[in-house]
């Protein structure tokens, strides 16, 4: 199973890095990611495999929220099915 990553907020160092440690801390596999910084503005997106996740899905989503707080930015996880649906026209 599948799920979408997306990160914005305000740019400083660190952010990608901080996000795929988080990823690989739950065994989370990053399959793609895109990234732009846009006058100062840091937006990520990422597909990620769930596959071997190592906790409930609910874990991931609250750690997410958690290390954004930390880094200043919105940080959310989705499971692909759920964002696809969303954003079918």
């Amino acid at each position: 199973m599948n799920a979408i990553v997306s990160v914005l907020g305000r740019d400083k160092v660190g952010i990608t890095a901080a996000v795929c440690v988080k990823m690989a801390d739950y065994q989370i596999n990053i399959l793609d990611i895109s990234m732009t910084v846009m006058q100062g503005n840091f937006t990520m997106i990422m597909v990620v495999d769930l596959e071997n996740m190592t906790a409930p899905f609910g874990e991931v989503v609250d750690a997410c929220d958690a290390l954004g707080k930390e880094l200043g930015v919105s940080i959310r996880i989705q499971r692909q099915e759920i964002f696809d649906a969303m954003h079918e026209i």
